[in-house]
């Protein structure tokens, strides 16, 4: 907002100035080109603030999956909240594109994984919880599992459950 206020502040002085200059005074032509040079550099800053914004919304993708933890959209404006869920629209969309019948889904082990199963502690309540063999667990506080990795990676991203190292 600083930023912002501190160009609207160059730019009408320079309207001001240009104005003059055009009546004759020739004395000025340089500060306008100083005051140009001034607000091109602080609209190179903001874009560039805005695009590592933008790539680290991009990522908490990545790293929370489709729904954000409340304490991170926060802080996000309305429009980066409206881009991150066109972002999150787009990406299901490929996935789905990809891979057959059910998709891909390319945010899963986005690091190679050393074993298929993994020990996992529940950190809060989450109830029942299904894998691909049909078996339902359910997952209380504080109770321990022996879970395919990529069926919990999500969970754990999200703070249910903690990958317990032993």
């Amino acid at each position: 907002r600083q930023a912002l206020e501190e160009m609207r502040a160059l730019y009408e002085r320079n309207q001001a100035d240009v104005s003059e200059a055009k009546s004759g005074r020739s004395d000025l032509i340089f500060l306008i080109r100083f005051r140009h040079c001034c607000l091109l550099r602080n609209q190179r800053c903001l874009l560039a603030y805005l695009y590592d914004r933008l790539l680290r919304i991009r990522a908490l993708r990545w790293e929370y999956g489709s729904v954000l933890p409340n304490t991170i959209q926060f802080h996000m404006s309305a429009e980066e909240v409206e881009w991150f869920n066109r972002y999150k629209k787009s990406l299901a969309t490929y996935m789905r594109s990809v891979g057959g019948e059910e998709g891909l889904d390319l945010t899963q082990d986005i690091k190679p994984p050393k074993s298929l199963y993994i020990e996992v502690r529940c950190l809060k309540d989450h109830g029942e919880f299904e894998i691909d063999d049909g078996t339902t667990i359910l997952l209380k506080k504080n109770s321990q599992h022996f879970l395919p990795r990529w069926k919990c990676e999500q969970l754990i991203r999200q703070g249910v459950l903690e990958h317990v190292l032993s």
